[in-house]
């Protein structure tokens, strides 16, 4: 059996300057209100008050009917689907 010939190898540092930021969260952290907002099940906002979050999410309501768009209360477990105004 042939003996292979031993190979060098050569590995190159990184430079300090492109390492990447430790702090990499896709997601910003979003704040501690007990009412949010969910539209098509995703959660965009949160509000201290039902009022509040009702009134922002008739507004989406409003400008694309067809979402779905929800208000989540985080104490009780309770969703309420916002539906456009009756005519």
């Amino acid at each position: 059996m042939p003996v292979r010939a031993e190979t060098k190898t050569t590995t190159i540092a990184p430079d300090h300057e492109e390492l990447a930021p430790e702090n990499l969260k896709q997601r910003k952290k979003l704040e501690s209100g007990q009412f949010r907002l969910q539209v098509d099940r995703q959660t965009k906002g949160s509000y201290t008050t039902l009022k509040a979050a009702e009134e922002a999410g008739l507004a989406i309501k409003k400008a694309y009917p067809f979402l779905r768009v929800a208000v989540h209360d985080a104490t009780e477990g309770v969703n309420k689907i916002i539906e456009l105004p009756q005519p």
